[in-house]
């Protein structure tokens, strides 16, 4: 890489119009790499991804104008942190993880204004691929979560707990029976079940298929525990 375009080469004397431009235009497609990131992590799921997309490029530019600006002048600094003091953002963030790409493209176009290119050439791949695989392992463990279940069959005494069985390794894995008491002044067990669906539709066959048996009196299942 030229060493004019290293912030090495910047002794306090602003960069050339060719430097800006260039600086620039890497903060630009650096935006929009992290605006990528953003989208095929967990953007895609939020009701106007576009919005946080924008801003995060239009973000990364600016930054790295900020940042030419102030150049190694500490008067400069402080003259802009005064400036867009008076700056309010009233926009709630839903996601905290929103706020990580925010910071993220801060950092990003930063290091582009000042000329430190390496760092987000480096970086960039390793957050963007962290936060895809995180999201990714995040939503196997949300869907695997959300198929956890607590099932309660009250069954009339007499009748053998066993003979449920088959319907019950039918539509449920990692069956346990946690709990046994009696009910209806002892005419009655209530069985306490835990497991994980196969499927979601699994539910209603799973309450209709016990209903079935003789002897079952009433089945109450809960999801997502």
């Amino acid at each position: 890489m030229p060493e004019w375009l290293m912030s090495d080469a910047w002794d306090g004397s602003a960069p050339s119009a060719v430097t800006m431009l260039f600086r620039l235009c890497l903060a630009l497609g650096l935006g929009l790499a992290v605006s990528g990131f953003y989208r095929l992590s967990h953007g895609r799921g939020h009701g106007n991804p576009a919005a946080l997309s924008t801003t995060l490029v239009l973000l990364s530019v600016l930054i790295a104008m900020v940042s030419m600006t102030i150049g190694n002048s500490v008067a400069r600094a402080f003259s802009l942190v005064g400036a867009l003091s008076i700056v309010r953002f009233r926009t709630v963030v839903d996601d905290t993880r929103d706020t990580a790409f925010v910071i993220f493209s801060v950092i990003v176009g930063m290091a582009a204004g000042a000329g430190l290119l390496w760092l987000p050439v480096i970086g960039l791949p390793i957050v963007g691929l962290a936060s895809i695989g995180m999201d990714r392992w995040g939503q196997r463990s949300h869907n695997h979560a959300a198929l956890r279940c607590r099932l309660t069959v009250r069954l009339a005494l007499g009748r053998p707990p066993g003979e449920l069985d088959t319907c019950l390794l039918q539509w449920l894995d990692d069956l346990r029976l946690i709990e046994i008491e009696t009910a209806r002044q002892g005419i009655a067990l209530d069985l306490t079940y835990l497991g994980r669906l196969r499927e979601k539709s699994a539910a209603v066959a799973l309450v209709t298929g016990l209903n079935q048996f003789e002897g079952v009196i009433s089945v109450d299942l809960r999801q997502d525990l």
